[in-house]
């Protein structure tokens, strides 16, 4: 592992993951209206959760949910204050959606998909 990078975890459905492809795994889509943060979570089990027990039940996430995990310049990623939106585990940084072209600009490497479910 790099110290210089910070390993991120993001759960998304079908739509998303298209546009992701689209733009090589480099870089995450706009957000869309009423959607004022991008929340990259901090490990790969509550990610899981997400993809697993929300995005298949998601007709907008057309009832698939992946896992992607992808790598931050640590020194970046740092203005981010971790947020624990539930129990022990469920953690996530809150990128206001107009910084989100400047987080991507700090993504290293390409975005991995590690899981689906169906």
């Amino acid at each position: 592992m790099d110290e210089r990078t910070v390993e991120l975890w993001r759960p998304v459905g079908q739509a998303k993951l298209d546009l992701i492809a689209a733009a090589d795994w480099r870089a995450f889509p706009p957000r869309l209206e009423g959607q004022p943060i991008f929340y990259p979570v901090l490990n790969e089990a509550y990610a899981t959760k997400i993809a697993r027990d929300w995005n298949t039940k998601d007709p907008a996430s057309g009832h698939v949910g992946h896992v992607l995990r992808f790598r931050v310049e640590r020194e970046y990623v740092q203005r981010y204050e971790p947020q624990r939106v539930g129990g022990r585990g469920i953690d996530e940084l809150w990128v206001p959606a107009d910084e989100l072209e400047a987080f991507n600009a700090r993504i290293v490497g390409r975005i991995e998909l590690v899981a689906t479910y169906r």
